[in-house]
């Protein structure tokens, strides 16, 4: 990406400033949920959205890119990797580690319990089978060992040991007088390719 103001050229993932008078300079990380419409309507009924700017549609690309864009080669190649270039990943980084969960792995499996940067996460799979979070398992030093339990009105994260419940914005619903909300942990769907190339140290979750 390029600022007009500088000329400055920066990495599309890692906000890092590449080349230009900023280099070296790091964009802040803002934070942010890849979630279905229907889903994020749910839960902000409020919520505005971005429509797309009449002068510059014809700018936009087109509804079907992503289709378009499978079908070009990649600039990189990491054969001897486990995963092909264009597999889908949710990656996690966290305490200098980082970790790639293939999509369909994590749809198929969903909630995932696992350890990166040693800190326990949980990832799953929203109430919609398409929107994905993850969240730090440990509350006040407590371990938790949660499962989705999904019936025909709810979607949630049981604690046997407790028997509380979570949403799937990670904030208790019942049985938890006093608890608080799970810590949402940042998560990056990606190609493999794109997310190896910014973590090569990265791991990989295959069971």
């Amino acid at each position: 990406m390029r600022d007009d103001e500088t000329g400055t050229w920066w990495q599309q993932v890692s906000g890092k400033a590449i080349s230009g008078p900023l280099a070296g300079q790091i964009l802040q990380p803002v934070n942010m949920d890849e979630l279905t419409f229907a889903l994020w309507r749910a839960e902000y009924p409020a919520g505005t959205v971005l429509m797309p700017v009449s002068n510059y549609e014809t700018k936009y690309e087109a509804s079907n890119w992503e289709q378009q864009y499978t079908r070009l080669p990649v600039v990189l190649n990491f054969s001897k990797t486990p995963l092909t270039m264009r597999t889908i990943v949710v990656g996690v980084e966290l305490n200098g580690s980082s970790r790639a969960y293939p999509l369909d792995v994590v749809l198929h499996q969903s909630p995932i319990q696992d350890e990166v940067g040693g800190v326990r996460v949980l990832i799953a799979v929203g109430p919609d089978n398409k929107s994905i979070r993850a969240f730090r398992t440990q509350i006040d030093g407590k371990n938790l060992e949660l499962f989705k339990q999904v019936d025909a009105n709810s979607w949630s994260l049981i604690d046997p040991a407790t028997h509380g419940q979570w949403n799937f914005q990670g904030c208790p619903t019942m049985n938890m007088a006093g608890m608080r909300c799970l810590e949402q942990v940042p998560v990056l769907r990606d190609y493999w390719f794109d997310w190896r190339q910014y973590h090569p140290s990265t791991s990989v979750y295959l069971h």
